[in-house]
Order: C-alpha cells, then structure tokens, then sequence
C-alpha cells in the first residue's frame, strides 16, 4: 500500500488502526476496514458524495445483475489488455459491485491486489464491510492520496476526475478504462422528461498523457417489471430530481423499458 497524506503528502504507515504519518497527521481505520483520507477542511459539503438513500438504491439495483453485461466486458478488456496488471484502481468505486467482479477476473488469472477510492462514506462503509480483500479510502478523485507512479492499470465508471491526476498515478504503459454513457444511454427516460430529447454526445473521448487503444459500446434493452426494482433504477439515474412522487409511482404500475448504452474505451499510459 502506498497511501500519502493528503495534508503533507508525505507517506502514511500503517500501525494497528491508524495511519499517519512523519508530522503526525494520523487517520484511523474505521471498524469496516477503509481508511477516511478526505480531510475537513477539503470537503465541500458535511457528507459529500452519493447518499445513503442513492447507495442503497444502485447497491440494490446492481446486484440484481441489470448490469452485468457491461460489468463482463469491462472485465474481459481489463485482462486481454492488462494481462500483466498486478496493482489496481477503480475511481469512483462506489459500493464496490464493479470492484469485485473486476477483482475476482484479475485475480483469477495471477497476482493483483485492488484499491478502491470514493468520496462517499456511505458508499464505502458497505464495500469494506463486504469485500474484504480490496483496500477502500475515502478520497476525492480530483485529489487521490496515492504515490506516483503506483498503478498498472485503473478503472473509471462514470466517475469525474482531473487527467493529470489520472496521470499522476499511473506508471508508464499503465491501463486505463473508462465507461460512459454512450448516444443512446437511458433515452426512453429523456423521452418522458423532454419534449425534444436529444442523444449523449457521441465523442472520442481525450485523456492528457493518454492514448486511445479501443473502444466499443454495449448495449442492450433493460426490462423492469418489479416495482421496486423500478423505484431503485429511478433513484440511481441523474434524472431522479427530475420525476414528481406521482411520475414516480406511476412508472411502478407497469412493465418498464430503456435502453441501455455503455461506451467503454481503453486507454494507455503514454
């Protein structure tokens, strides 16, 4: 592990619960098992990142499988083109669902140990608590308390982050995949927002210090008919705000269609 001090930048040992480090900031391990780095005077809000409502909510929705599909391929790029990858990053790693999966098909193959990094406390307070092999940090993306150079190979879904970070820690020819939402991504739910709706921006996407080496969408039609796996989709989506109570319950009463539009691309460290 090598976690720096967000204060200092300084390296943080580990001794018992608590790391620290030559000036003595010291960050205790919480009793699931992650390590809060996000100090006070760099939050931008009391509890920042996704909620304990949304959590719960995309926890519940993922591990239903809906889906898996895109999880899989990110899985088999991660190996076909980091087959070599032995120390890993997924940013943004929320409750750790794509954590894992990625975990267990890297580990499957050789040697390869996880870090996990999310703003939210909520979040990461569940992925400790259950996936105990990955190393979990609350941080922010934008200012991530590692050492330079330490990875191999990164994971992004749709998370926010700065390239020169991204860059920062990763080491020459590392990978770096990314998903996001693809033209198509969630259109049936613009349909009932927006009198005109429009697709996502079909881009190639940029990284300073990166190359683009591929890139693919997986898509596919999401079909919802429990009403609870309806309420946990709508809670997940940035379009959540945008349903009144009523739109919502409505939307319960009745089978429900989207599409599903995942553009992953993979990148290398140049």
């Amino acid at each position: 592990m090598n976690y720096r001090c967000p204060i200092c930048l300084q390296p943080l040992n580990l001794n018992q619960m608590t790391w620290s480090c030559s000036n003595n900031h010291r960050f205790d391990c919480a009793k699931e098992g992650y390590v809060n780095l996000l100090p006070v005077q760099k939050k931008r809000s009391k509890d920042p990142g996704d909620n304990k409502e949304m959590m719960f909510a995309r926890r519940e929705f993922l591990n239903k499988g809906y889906y898996q599909a895109m999880s899989d391929r990110v899985n088999q790029l991660a190996v076909q083109f980091a087959l070599s990858a032995v120390r890993g990053l997924d940013i943004g790693c929320g409750e750790g669902y794509y954590s894992h999966r990625l975990q267990q098909q890297m580990v499957s193959r050789g040697e390869f140990a996880l870090n996990g990094v999310d703003i939210s406390k909520s979040a990461l307070k569940y992925a400790a608590k259950r996936y105990r092999d990955i190393d979990f940090c609350v941080a922010s993306s934008f200012e991530m308390p590692f050492d330079d150079n330490c990875f191999d190979f990164m994971l992004r879904i749709y998370a926010p982050s700065l390239d020169v970070e991204l860059r920062r820690v990763a080491k020459d020819g590392a990978i770096l995949i990314t998903v996001s939402a693809g033209p198509q991504h969630h259109f049936a739910l613009k349909e009932l927002i927006y009198d005109n709706p429009r697709p996502h921006p079909d881009i190639v996407s940029e990284i300073e210090g990166f190359e683009l080496i591929h890139s693919e969408r997986v898509e596919q039609v999401l079909q919802l008919s429990d009403a609870v796996d309806i309420q946990h989709f709508l809670a997940m989506t940035p379009y959540n705000w945008k349903f009144t109570a009523e739109q919502k319950q409505e939307l319960t009463k009745q089978a429900f269609e989207c599409e599903l539009d995942f553009k992953i691309e993979v990148f290398r460290a140049n």
